[in-house]
């Protein structure tokens, strides 16, 4: 893998400038260092769980294992934007759009869909990706071989959300590092009195070596729908391909009832193995010219909730787990 997100991470410009613009920053700022400071002596472990001020200024969770590597989870959004291997080799990719005031989700990492993927009668993916979330626990083993960093998010019902999406729930959200494996657990709970629906996904970015030597392995005669050339009518196919690949055009596929392993290679002899359980379906994107900036350093592969609708009764839940890891290509 590369050894760096290329492109760095920048907040945007101010919405209005001058002194009161500065000292409302910062205002946020010494906010912001205060809470992050009440964090870190709450829930921070020596050497494995770190509470810092990431981007803008932004609460961050720092996983870090011993084997050297580590993590960086965003409260905002619930998103982690940053796995390094233990030789410091970047997994995941963070856009050069991306901000980190809150104007938007942050665009890079690995996002939340929720509880809507794409478009539909709320914004655009869902509402997950641009709340703050709440630490609820963390933890390290205390086996010396295996002290696996890791946090707990929940985010509930506002009155925010409820305008929306009129329903009591929980979203529960663990990532751990297990040595240089990453693992996330997402678990939805119905805490009202009436069953609800949702669609999901982590919208997971990749860093490729370059966008023409990256592919998707594990999708053979899988059926899917390409939404490329019309996301609202996609054409639906059966994938004849041993691997699927990119650089030519925008490719936006959904994957249907997809296998709980599959590999994306990305240029340099590694893959990247995907081993999921809960989730239905695969989303395979690339923007290709809709981004010129960046999409030759970029492959998204996430896994998804898209082709219907999951339903939870009250006092449910619904989970689906991920495990990612780093491996050689075959």
């Amino acid at each position: 893998m590369q050894a760096c997100i290329k492109s760095g991470c920048r907040p945007s410009a101010p919405a209005f400038g001058g002194r009161v613009r500065s000292d409302v920053r910062r205002a946020q700022v010494k906010v912001c260092a205060s809470a992050v400071a009440d964090m870190q002596k709450k829930y921070g472990i020596p050497g494995s769980v770190e509470f810092v001020e990431g981007q803008g200024g932004l609460p961050t969770v720092m996983l870090k294992h011993a084997c050297g590597a580590s993590a960086q989870v965003y409260l905002f959004g619930g998103a982690v934007c940053s796995w390094k291997q233990a030789s410091g080799d970047e997994v995941l990719y963070v856009r050069p759009d991306a901000v980190f005031d809150k104007s938007k989700p942050i665009s890079g990492g690995v996002p939340h869909c929720f509880p809507q993927f794409g478009p539909g009668a709320m914004q655009q993916h869902g509402f997950a990706r641009n709340l703050d979330w709440e630490v609820a626990s963390t933890s390290a083993d205390f086996q010396p071989d295996e002290r696996d960093p890791e946090v707990e998010l929940v985010l509930s019902e506002s009155d925010y959300t409820l305008k929306m999406w009129p329903h009591k729930f929980k979203a529960v959200y663990t990532v751990t590092l297990h040595g240089e494996q990453l693992r996330t657990d997402f678990r939805v709970m119905n805490t009202g009195d009436k069953p609800f629906e949702f669609t999901t996904a982590l919208h997971t970015y990749f860093e490729v070596l370059h966008v023409d030597k990256a592919k998707v392995t594990g999708l053979k005669g899988l059926t899917y729908l390409d939404k490329s050339k019309d996301p609202k009518n996609p054409a639906k196919g059966t994938e004849q391909r041993e691997a699927v690949t990119f650089g030519k055009d925008l490719v936006d596929s959904v994957y249907l009832a997809a296998p709980e392993h599959v590999e994306l290679e990305v240029g340099t002899g590694a893959a990247v193995a995907i081993d999921a359980t809960g989730w239905e379906d695969i989303v395979v994107w690339n923007p290709h010219l809709t981004m010129k900036a960046c999409y030759e350093n970029f492959v998204c592969v996430e896994n998804a909730i898209t082709n219907r609708s999951i339903t939870v009764q009250p006092g449910e839940s619904w989970r689906a787990t991920t495990n990612f890891q780093v491996v050689d290509v075959q």
